[in-house]
């Protein structure tokens, strides 16, 4: 078997330089002459494993050192170089490999410089929160990935789309009478646009939601997903064809920067056009009065998903006929805030939505089950918050289901108004929580991950608290 010729030439003129010897005096050492080893740190000749074998003897050298993996900072490098900020500063792979190999002092130095950004970008956003609840009005910006941007864009303003809403009642109003909502759209689809629509197997369309093909003008959905979820794609096809003018003009109102944020954008609208298409905002929002914000009955009332009746409930801000003013926050089971809305804008500044202590990380255990409490913030301010978990598109033997949480979320004065009030009676101390780790100052909380930054820490070798980081 032939045997993996080792190019290190790099890492052994780093050991020579470290112990400050000359290419002469290092070659005479293991025995070669000096040219010899200029090829050699050059990477025009290989190590031989009798030199492997002398250079360990001799300057006591890890043979996993010189024998690792090429480019073993390359993972590192990858990472730096994946941030917005040099999305035109990206080198090739073999670039990266020359770098780490060539110069992985330098390579490691870019990587601390890098992390070291990221820390203090972590750290003036955590400050840009603080004074925002202060009422200080920050303009601190940083690059971000367009997916970001429309988070932005959606999250800090209120849920509703006025164009949109009144577009998608008079396409409702002239859809047959009593014929089913997902028979009406395709027969629409076909007669209007020849466009058929069919389910495909998860064999035939592995990695996809739905396809449109123009050629044959087919709307292809994947079998997937659940009837709801194939409603949705129908009724966002639709809303894209029939009022495309109403989502321009909110798109344009949202003033997307990037070509691309505009792409994602008008993806998010589309979705949001088809909940007030299958969910006719005047019906929902009486329907949702009469069964007291029951998520779950309004979902079998109209046919949709527990997720898009929970959607649709933090939309309901119409001048003059508004609901209750939901909020919601979707999770993964890391933790990760996937997205976040509200009638009014998700309100960050008060809930914040990162403590541990929520009951939506707890739905992960209690799969299904609706969990409802009263929660309360350091500040006084009060909360009724409903989670439950979500299940992702049908995974097939040997995938991992996809599993999400959403928490849905309200000012405690409505309590009356909903159904899950009945489990925060007035008198009854609700949950103490907090709006992130890094903003809370509880003291003894058992769930706090990260320490204030509003105070320092006050580890005492003599004295130990409740949480793994103290703080005076």
């Amino acid at each position: 078997m032939a045997e993996n010729k080792i190019f290190a030439g790099p890492r052994v003129r780093r050991i020579r330089n470290s112990l400050a010897l000359t290419q002469t005096a290092m070659a005479e050492a293991i025995g070669i002459s000096p040219s010899y080893l200029n090829l050699i740190e050059r990477n025009q000749r290989p190590l031989t494993v009798q030199l492997l074998l002398k250079l360990a003897s001799v300057y006591k050298v890890d043979l996993d050192a010189l024998q690792g993996e090429a480019g073993g900072g390359m993972a590192a490098l990858k990472e730096v170089f994946s941030d917005p900020l040099l999305s035109g500063e990206v080198p090739g792979e073999q670039e990266l490999l020359e770098l780490s190999e060539a110069a992985p002092n330098a390579a490691g130095a870019v990587v601390k410089l890098y992390r070291a950004y990221r820390e203090q970008a972590a750290r003036l956003t955590d400050l840009s929160e603080l004074l925002a609840r202060e009422g200080h009005v920050t303009a601190l910006s940083a690059a971000r990935l367009p997916a970001d941007e429309v988070r932005d864009l959606l999250e800090r303003r209120p849920h509703y789309f006025g164009l949109i809403e009144e577009a998608a009642e008079t396409f409702y109003a002239g859809l047959p009478a009593g014929e089913e909502r997902g028979a009406a759209l395709k027969t629409w689809l076909r007669s209007q646009h020849g466009i058929a629509v069919r389910s495909l197997p998860a064999h035939a369309m592995p990695t996809l939601r739905r396809r449109y093909d123009r050629h044959s003008m087919r709307l292809f959905l994947s079998e997937r997903l659940s009837p709801a979820d194939q409603l949705r794609e129908i009724a966002a096809e639709t809303c894209l064809l029939a009022f495309p003018e109403a989502i321009n003009a909110e798109l344009e109102a949202l003033s997307p920067s990037t070509s691309e944020t505009r792409r994602i954008a008008r993806f998010a609208l589309a979705r949001y056009a088809a909940h007030a298409l299958i969910m006719p905002y005047d019906a929902y929002l009486s329907a949702a009065q009469r069964l007291r914000y029951d998520v779950e009955a309004l979902a079998a009332r109209f046919q949709v998903s527990y997720e898009q009746a929970a959607t649709r409930m933090t939309t309901l801000a119409r001048p003059g006929a508004a609901g209750i003013p939901f909020f919601l926050m979707e999770i993964d089971t890391a933790g990760n805030r996937l997205r976040r809305a509200g009638a009014q804008g998700f309100p960050q500044a008060r809930f914040g939505g990162q403590c541990p202590r929520l009951s939506v990380h707890a739905a992960f255990a209690q799969a299904g089950q609706v969990l409802a409490e009263a929660v309360e913030l350091p500040d006084g301010a009060v909360f009724l918050t409903v989670s439950r978990t979500l299940e992702g598109p049908m995974a097939g033997f040997g995938e991992r289901l996809r599993r999400t949480a959403l928490l849905l979320g309200c000012d405690l004065s409505h309590r009356d108004e909903v159904v899950y009030g009945q489990v925060a009676p007035a008198g009854i101390r609700p949950v103490p929580v907090g709006s992130a780790c890094r903003f809370c100052e509880r003291q003894g909380c058992l769930s706090r991950a990260e320490p204030p930054v509003t105070r320092p820490l006050g580890l005492d070798e003599m004295v130990a608290g409740l949480s793994v980081f103290d703080f005076q």
